[in-house]
């Protein structure tokens, strides 16, 4: 009887999300021509057709996307058996797949790495950086253990970690009328439109929420990709913006001409670790959010 091996399995997984052998290949760590071979080797071997090929383009068949749904449940599986045997270790060790926002993976691991590193010398960490949605459906596929994120978000039926949490200050042009301002509070910024990440950044729903109904309102004209972008924006007096205080002190405005204003009153966002709720490896997850949480606690504790 014909047994799959799982890296078959995982070229269709590939190769069924993105929907181009090149991309599947590239994910996959293979050439294209291995990619390609596999999946044929897996038709051979099942006796049924995976894919539609052209010239351009590849759709799955209605059998191809069944069994890569079947397939992502066994990587999943796999996955699960190989971390409960390291979860056995005690210490966290081995690979971990980690992904990360891009409004904290520049800040918050740069600070917090070198604690880690130095605490679990056998841990091999691999970073992903990815808007949040992109993470979860990464998360719940099996290809990360745990994501940094920020709340609040609507994370489903996933084990959360709390670990700080992550004020905001406004930031103005030298010139502006504001930058002469010791503390503002909600009602004053009632005017101000304010440039924001574009849609899929949930800094930017968190960033208008964070002062209720009467806060500011987005600057529909520009939406940017960044935060350093968003700075450069503001230093040429083209408008103002929100910065995380993780940011902030990290040095995303150094060396640019803004003021940094302090907020009363707006709510901040929570910044968390989030797993799979059955995941094997949830209490060395929660290990890893108790360092990241007491390093950041330090470096607030340095700044004040």
């Amino acid at each position: 009887m014909y047994r799959p091996n799982l890296r078959h399995l995982e070229f269709l997984a590939a190769l069924d999300e993105e929907v181009h052998f090149g991309r599947a290949a590239e994910r996959c760590h293979v050439t294209q021509s291995a990619l390609s071979a596999g999946i044929k080797e897996l038709e051979a071997g099942l006796g049924v057709s995976v894919a539609e090929r052209t010239r351009r383009s590849v759709t799955l068949t209605p059998v191809g996307r069944e069994l890569a749904r079947r397939a992502r449940d066994i990587l999943s599986d796999a996955r699960a058996f190989v971390d409960y045997a390291k979860s056995q270790k005690g210490a966290l060790s081995g690979d971990f797949r980690l992904g990360a926002i891009p409004t904290l993976a520049p800040y918050l691991l740069p600070q917090v790495l070198p604690d880690i590193q130095k605490r679990y010398p056998d841990l091999r960490l691999y970073v992903r950086e990815a808007v949040t949605d992109d993470l979860l459906d990464a998360l719940q596929a099996g290809r990360l253990d745990a994501i940094l994120i920020a709340l609040p978000y609507d994370l489903g039926d996933l084990a959360v970690f709390e670990m700080f949490d992550d004020g905001y200050e406004l930031a103005v042009p030298a010139s502006h009328e504001l930058a002469a301002c010791d503390c503002l509070a909600k009602t004053d910024l009632a005017e101000l439109e304010m440039m924001l990440l574009e849609k899929g950044h949930c800094l930017q729903r968190h960033a208008l929420s964070a002062f209720g109904r009467n806060g500011p309102a987005q600057d529909r004209s520009f939406e940017a990709t960044s935060l350093p972008t968003l700075v450069a924006m503001v230093a040429e007096g083209l408008g103002t913006t929100l910065l995380p205080d993780l940011a902030i002190r990290a040095g995303v405005t150094r060396g640019y001409d803004v003021k940094l204003v302090p907020l009363e009153g707006a709510l901040p966002r929570k910044v968390a670790l989030a797993c799979r709720k059955h995941s094997p490896r949830k209490e060395e997850i929660s290990r890893l959010a108790e360092v990241m949480a007491t390093v950041v606690a330090r470096g607030q504790r340095a700044a004040r």
